[in-house]
């Protein structure tokens, strides 16, 4: 029978492997199963598929507790140009317009499957009143499909009754995948690059999170699609709130950092989401802005985004957007804070006060609900804050902070991996010189062929892990999960006689992933108090270094997310550190083995963070950081792709431009329009 300190070692071969369960890997799942008939009946090949998840389907990843709204549908109202516009304009100009142009031409199809799947979603009836999902249901108004109006919180968001969410689009997948195919509690730690061709995937490497057993897969094709990274920032809850945080804490820059150890290419790494929240508990803000028409204040009841609207002016055109990018309206919001007008408050009381005046007596009822509702469906903790505070929002306003800074792809973020874009956007033609308003055209280096692959062989991402993209949310990130699926599937037939070899022995694996038991087991009789060792550090020990480390130095909420040049060459020595203590991290149970790998994971991502922002010279982020020795946006020499390559071998980064383009007319961007 195996042992803590000696796992049995399982090994598989696969020809697709998906790692994670959130949004994308479930997309992923839905669809790979019915290109895989396809390529059973039409070439005659029997694909073997294989889902590794470190936690459970039903409750992974970033939904899952829930959401009140899908952030990201297009109806027929708009365009995916449109879309791509509004990407773009949010994360100041930088984005992939063939990416967020193939999800949003994509993303309808999957929101109308999640209906169908037993979503409730709100909708309009015929007089215009509002109705939740259940009521909606319950009176035979029409699905999105087949033309029913859904209410919208802003003008992408569609509000939802979603606290079971991913456990309705979760059930899709296994029921499409098969539980056969599934293996939960298994947590992937590391990618194996083939023998023949360092730059190729080849397998992957992990644990179980519940026996003593290691698992090792080899795969031709790897989606990778474990999440963004959470928890390398010291949170500004802490003691008996530590741990809460706005975007998962299980997500530890697994995807980042195994990407990155495999050889693919990172692109803007410096981008980070510093999203503004309700105080202590993180509760979202977006249906109190877009859905109860609610205004921020200062300390002194004055609207400070219409007080401080010269500030936008200096950062034109982002500032000048009908919308203004996400990071300046933290700028305007941080000015407040730091002259010593706060706190920042969210001004509940009067927009629940003008909805009595525009909505009937049952849709108010409904709205003070949902006031409720909004953090039962996705942030029950925030309930807590309001209950032990005696909060009513009707009654008394709730207070309102910029959280620490998460790295991600899928929400208002951008960093991530740089990946093949779809094929059809291929050469122009004097026929057909644009589609629906998009430049035919792509520039060198976009598209290889496989939507949704890095530039290691193999190596696929979706959801977070696609970086200059962002604003994908929920249905984004399963869309690009199917899309996905459907470009493994056609890689694995266009290499079907393939055959990869790990490129590491199987003791080596073994040794390597296990080498926090090894020195638990190995000095853990020197002291009597196994927590105070000088031969080991605890994963916890060791989280609260890299906290601090980037807290204080990198642009964390102790600085007021201020960093220059001086003070990155400081967490660049003591991350250096920190990477060598690493080595010596203590794993005395599956628990801790579990952490210390996250915490491997989460500093090499803080490593890419950190050179990424060094690599930058301005400061294309106000409002979610400043290097305030380059406190500027430059646009014409870094209105460009920051992307970056780690060797493995010699642990050394390497940063370079990649150029930018605009695929879609950016002045439309100024027209009026609703706020998104």
């Amino acid at each position: 029978m195996a042992e803590f300190g000696n796992p049995d070692v399982i090994q598989e071969e696969v020809d697709i492997l998906m790692i994670g369960g959130g949004m994308a890997c479930c997309g992923a799942a839905y669809e790979v199963m019915r290109w895989t008939e396809v390529a059973k009946a039409e070439a005659g090949v029997d694909l073997k598929i294989k889902l590794v998840d470190k936690a459970a389907m039903d409750r992974s990843g970033a939904v899952a507790q829930g959401l009140s709204a899908i952030n990201t549908y297009i109806g027929d109202k708009q365009d995916p140009a449109d879309y791509a516009r509004m990407v773009s304009n949010d994360l100041m100009g930088i984005t992939r317009d063939d990416l967020a142009y193939d999800v949003g031409r994509n993303v309808d199809d999957s929101v109308h499957l999640f209906e169908e799947w037993g979503l409730p979603i709100w909708k309009l009836d015929a007089n215009g009143e509002r109705h939740d999902g259940a009521a909606a249901i319950g009176e035979g108004l029409p699905t999105l499909k087949d033309g029913g109006q859904p209410v919208r919180s802003g003008k992408w968001q569609i509000m939802i009754n979603g606290e079971s969410y991913k456990w309705i689009v979760a059930e899709a997948a296994k029921k499409a995948l098969g539980m056969d195919r599934i293996e939960e509690r298994i947590f992937i730690v590391k990618l194996i690059n083939d023998a023949n061709d360092k730059n190729r995937i080849a397998g992957a490497v992990g644990f179980s999170t519940r026996n003593h057993t290691l698992h090792i897969y080899k795969a031709k094709a790897i989606l990778l699609a474990a999440g963004g990274c959470v928890n390398i920032f010291r949170p500004r809850s802490v003691g008996e709130g530590t741990g809460r945080a706005w975007y998962p804490v299980w997500n530890s820059g697994s995807t980042y950092s195994m990407a990155a150890e495999a050889g693919a290419e990172l692109t803007m790494m410096e981008n980070r989401f510093v999203p503004c929240r309700f105080k202590d508990g993180y509760g979202p803000v977006g249906a109190w802005f877009l859905l109860f028409k609610a205004k921020a204040t200062n300390g002194y009841g004055e609207d400070y985004l219409s007080k401080n609207k010269a500030m936008l002016d200096q950062y034109p055109p982002y500032g000048q957007a009908a919308v203004p990018a996400s990071c300046l309206r933290n700028h305007v919001m941080l000015k407040e804070m730091k002259e010593g007008r706060g706190p920042i408050w969210m001004d509940t009381v009067t927009a629940l006060g003008n909805l009595r005046n525009t909505l009937s007596a049952r849709e108010v009822k409904h709205l003070e609900a949902e006031a409720w509702e909004d953090f039962l469906d996705m942030c029950i903790g925030q309930c807590g804050i309001w209950v032990g505070e005696n909060i009513e929002p009707e009654k008394k306003n709730s207070e309102l902070m910029p959280t620490e800074p998460y790295l991600l792809g899928s929400h208002s973020g951008c960093c991530g991996i740089w990946v093949s874009g779809p094929t059809d956007l291929g050469a122009p033609t004097a026929a057909d010189p644009e589609i629906d308003g998009v430049p035919a055209h792509l520039p060198k280096g976009w598209s290889w062929g496989y939507r949704g692959m890095t530039t290691v062989k193999g190596l696929f991402t979706a959801g977070d892990g696609v970086g200059a993209s962002g604003h994908k949310f929920s249905s984004g990130s399963h869309t690009e999960g199917r899309l996905a699926a459907r470009a493994m599937v056609k890689y694995c037939l266009d290499n079907k006689d393939l055959k990869v070899e790990l490129d590491t022995p199987v003791d080596a694996l073994v040794e390597e992933i296990y080498r926090p038991v090894r020195t638990y087991l190995e000095f853990k009789d020197y002291s009597t108090a196994i927590d105070v060792n000088p031969n080991y550090i605890t994963p916890k020990m060791l989280q609260f270094r890299l906290q601090k480390i980037m807290d204080e130095y990198v642009a964390g909420v102790a600085t007021y997310y201020n960093t220059n040049d001086k003070m990155l060459e400081v967490a660049e020595q003591k991350l250096e550190m920190l990477k060598e203590d690493a080595m010596k991290m203590r794993a005395k149970d599956l628990h801790e083995l579990l952490r210390a790998w996250e915490n491997y994971h989460r500093i090499l991502t803080a490593e890419a963070h950190m050179k990424h922002i060094q690599f930058r010279e301005e400061s294309r982020y106000p409002g979610f950081y400043y290097r305030t020795d380059k406190n500027f946006v430059d646009e014409e020499n870094w209105k460009v792709f920051g992307n970056s390559i780690y060797d493995k071998t010699t642990k050394k980064w390497t940063n370079f431009k990649r150029r930018h383009v605009d695929l879609v007319d950016k002045s439309k961007l100024f027209k009026a329009a609703a706020p998104h």
